[in-house]
């Protein structure tokens, strides 16, 4: 996780909490990057970050570019079997409002636990007959 002076260290650390827990309920891996975007297409510039990821297909990279009000997330081929862009949208509008409160790592936090609860596995159960 990249950040900078965005967030304190106590700030990182319940991050990196948070994204521990959300790859224990998804089984997917989650990438968190806050700071400056690079280039003038903030889509793409998150696009890059997650495909350097070391399994992208199985992957969810969260940008977070405050100054610039910005927040994108990439999912790889294998997450989108189980996560809707409708759930990442309402992810976002989770982290915006929290940001706009000045909340930056409870915004992350958040959405972090939304992103997961949407894409973990749902098991069913099977009645035996």
């Amino acid at each position: 996780m990249a950040a900078g002076e965005l967030l304190t260290d106590q700030d990182r650390q319940a991050v990196d909490e948070a994204i521990r827990k959300a790859e224990q309920l998804a089984r997917f891996e989650f990438s968190v990057f806050v700071g400056t975007v690079q280039g003038d297409d903030p889509r793409a510039f998150a696009t890059q970050l997650h495909n350097r990821l070391v399994a992208p297909s199985r992957s969810i990279l969260l940008m977070v570019d405050p100054t610039a009000r910005v927040i994108e997330v990439v999912t790889g081929r294998e997450v989108r079997r189980h996560l809707t862009d409708a759930e990442v949208r309402l992810a976002v509008l989770e982290m915006r409002t929290a940001f706009a409160a000045g909340e930056l790592a409870a915004g992350l936090k958040r959405g972090l636990a939304m992103l997961a609860e949407h894409a973990r596995p749902q098991h069913t159960l099977h009645a035996d007959s």
